[in-house]
Protein backbone atom coordinates (compact mmCIF):
# COMPACT_ATOMS: atom_id res chain seq x y z
CA UNK A 1 0.00 0.00 0.00
CA UNK A 2 1.24 3.46 -0.86
CA UNK A 3 1.95 5.61 2.20
CA UNK A 4 0.54 9.09 2.63
CA UNK A 5 4.12 10.38 2.43
CA UNK A 6 4.57 8.76 -1.01
CA UNK A 7 1.24 10.17 -2.20
CA UNK A 8 2.26 13.65 -1.06
CA UNK A 9 5.66 13.27 -2.72
CA UNK A 10 4.05 12.32 -6.03
CA UNK A 11 1.50 15.13 -5.81
CA UNK A 12 4.21 17.69 -4.99
CA UNK A 13 6.38 16.43 -7.83
CA UNK A 14 3.43 16.74 -10.22
CA UNK A 15 3.00 20.39 -9.21
CA UNK A 16 6.70 20.96 -9.82
CA UNK A 17 6.56 19.02 -13.10
CA UNK A 18 3.69 21.19 -14.27
CA UNK A 19 5.85 24.26 -13.60
CA UNK A 20 9.02 22.71 -15.06
CA UNK A 21 11.22 25.32 -16.71
CA UNK A 22 9.30 28.23 -15.16
CA UNK A 23 11.47 28.62 -12.06
CA UNK A 24 11.30 27.48 -8.45
CA UNK A 25 8.09 27.13 -6.45
CA UNK A 26 7.66 27.96 -2.79
CA UNK A 27 6.71 25.21 -0.37
CA UNK A 28 3.66 27.26 0.63
CA UNK A 29 2.44 27.37 -2.99
CA UNK A 30 2.75 23.59 -3.37
CA UNK A 31 1.17 23.02 0.04
CA UNK A 32 -1.82 25.24 -0.78
CA UNK A 33 -2.35 23.83 -4.26
CA UNK A 34 -2.47 20.23 -3.01
CA UNK A 35 -3.87 20.86 0.50
CA UNK A 36 -0.87 19.28 2.23
CA UNK A 37 0.51 20.12 5.66
CA UNK A 38 3.43 22.49 5.08
CA UNK A 39 5.73 20.98 7.74
CA UNK A 40 5.26 17.44 6.40
CA UNK A 41 5.83 18.69 2.86
CA UNK A 42 9.09 20.39 3.93
CA UNK A 43 10.42 17.02 5.14
CA UNK A 44 9.38 15.30 1.92
CA UNK A 45 10.88 17.95 -0.36
CA UNK A 46 14.15 17.93 1.57
CA UNK A 47 14.31 14.15 1.19
CA UNK A 48 13.69 14.47 -2.56
CA UNK A 49 16.38 17.15 -2.75
CA UNK A 50 18.89 14.98 -0.89
CA UNK A 51 18.15 12.16 -3.33
CA UNK A 52 18.93 14.41 -6.29
CA UNK A 53 15.41 14.67 -7.72
CA UNK A 54 14.96 18.30 -6.67
CA UNK A 55 17.13 21.37 -6.30
CA UNK A 56 16.37 24.51 -4.38
CA UNK A 57 17.18 28.17 -4.61
CA UNK A 58 17.29 30.47 -1.61
CA UNK A 59 16.16 34.07 -1.41
CA UNK A 60 13.81 36.10 -3.53
CA UNK A 61 12.41 34.00 -6.38
CA UNK A 62 13.56 30.89 -4.55
CA UNK A 63 11.93 27.57 -3.86
CA UNK A 64 12.14 24.03 -5.20
CA UNK A 65 12.38 22.81 -8.79
CA UNK A 66 12.98 19.54 -10.64
CA UNK A 67 16.61 18.74 -11.47
CA UNK A 68 15.51 16.51 -14.37
CA UNK A 69 12.72 16.78 -16.86
CA UNK A 70 9.36 15.25 -15.88
CA UNK A 71 9.93 12.52 -18.51
CA UNK A 72 13.00 11.29 -16.62
CA UNK A 73 11.33 10.75 -13.23
CA UNK A 74 9.26 7.58 -12.95
CA UNK A 75 6.93 6.44 -10.20
CA UNK A 76 9.07 3.45 -9.21
CA UNK A 77 12.03 5.64 -8.25
CA UNK A 78 9.82 7.98 -6.22
CA UNK A 79 8.07 5.17 -4.36
CA UNK A 80 11.33 3.34 -3.63
CA UNK A 81 12.86 6.54 -2.33
CA UNK A 82 9.97 7.40 -0.03
CA UNK A 83 8.49 4.01 0.92
CA UNK A 84 11.28 1.54 0.20
CA UNK A 85 10.48 -1.81 -1.42
CA UNK A 86 7.74 -2.09 -4.01
CA UNK A 87 7.60 -5.89 -3.90
CA UNK A 88 4.74 -7.43 -1.90
CA UNK A 89 7.12 -9.78 -0.01
CA UNK A 90 10.80 -9.33 0.83
CA UNK A 91 11.85 -12.57 -0.90
CA UNK A 92 10.87 -11.20 -4.34
CA UNK A 93 12.28 -7.70 -3.95
CA UNK A 94 14.82 -6.72 -6.58
CA UNK A 95 16.45 -3.99 -4.47
CA UNK A 96 15.63 -4.97 -0.89
CA UNK A 97 15.77 -8.78 -0.98
CA UNK A 98 15.47 -10.69 2.29
CA UNK A 99 14.93 -14.39 2.82
CA UNK A 100 11.55 -15.14 4.42
CA UNK A 101 12.08 -16.74 7.84
CA UNK A 102 9.07 -19.02 7.50
CA UNK A 103 10.05 -20.46 4.11
CA UNK A 104 12.37 -23.50 4.04
CA UNK A 105 12.75 -23.51 0.22
CA UNK A 106 11.92 -20.32 -1.70
CA UNK A 107 12.32 -22.02 -5.07
CA UNK A 108 9.49 -24.44 -4.21
CA UNK A 109 7.29 -21.77 -2.60
CA UNK A 110 4.07 -21.40 -4.57
CA UNK A 111 3.17 -18.12 -2.91
CA UNK A 112 6.52 -16.66 -3.98
CA UNK A 113 5.76 -17.47 -7.61
CA UNK A 114 2.55 -15.44 -7.45
CA UNK A 115 4.33 -12.60 -5.62
CA UNK A 116 6.91 -12.45 -8.44
CA UNK A 117 4.10 -12.02 -10.98
CA UNK A 118 2.51 -9.27 -8.86
CA UNK A 119 5.89 -7.54 -8.46
CA UNK A 120 6.57 -7.68 -12.19
CA UNK A 121 3.11 -6.33 -13.10
CA UNK A 122 3.43 -3.46 -10.62
CA UNK A 123 6.96 -2.63 -11.74
CA UNK A 124 5.92 -2.62 -15.38
CA UNK A 125 3.41 0.13 -14.68
CA UNK A 126 5.49 2.10 -12.18
CA UNK A 127 8.75 2.05 -14.16
CA UNK A 128 6.98 2.98 -17.40
CA UNK A 129 4.94 5.84 -15.95
CA UNK A 130 6.76 9.13 -15.53
CA UNK A 131 5.59 12.49 -14.22
CA UNK A 132 4.95 13.80 -17.73
CA UNK A 133 2.74 10.79 -18.49
CA UNK A 134 0.68 11.61 -15.42
CA UNK A 135 0.38 15.27 -16.39
CA UNK A 136 -0.83 14.21 -19.83
CA UNK A 137 -3.60 11.98 -18.46
CA UNK A 138 -7.10 13.38 -18.85
CA UNK A 139 -9.01 14.11 -15.66
CA UNK A 140 -10.96 11.04 -14.63
CA UNK A 141 -14.41 11.14 -13.02
CA UNK A 142 -14.48 9.98 -9.42
CA UNK A 143 -15.20 6.29 -9.07
CA UNK A 144 -18.06 5.83 -6.65
CA UNK A 145 -17.59 2.04 -6.53
CA UNK A 146 -16.01 1.32 -3.15
CA UNK A 147 -16.05 -2.49 -3.24
CA UNK A 148 -12.45 -3.15 -2.23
Amino acid sequence: MLSKKAKYAIKALLVLADAYGQGPLLISAISEKESMPKKFLEIILLELKNAGILSSKKGKGGGYYLRQSPQEINLAQIIRLVDGPIAPTPCVSLNYYEHCDDCPDEHACRLRQVMIQIRDANLSVLENTNLQDMLNQPDMPLDTNTED
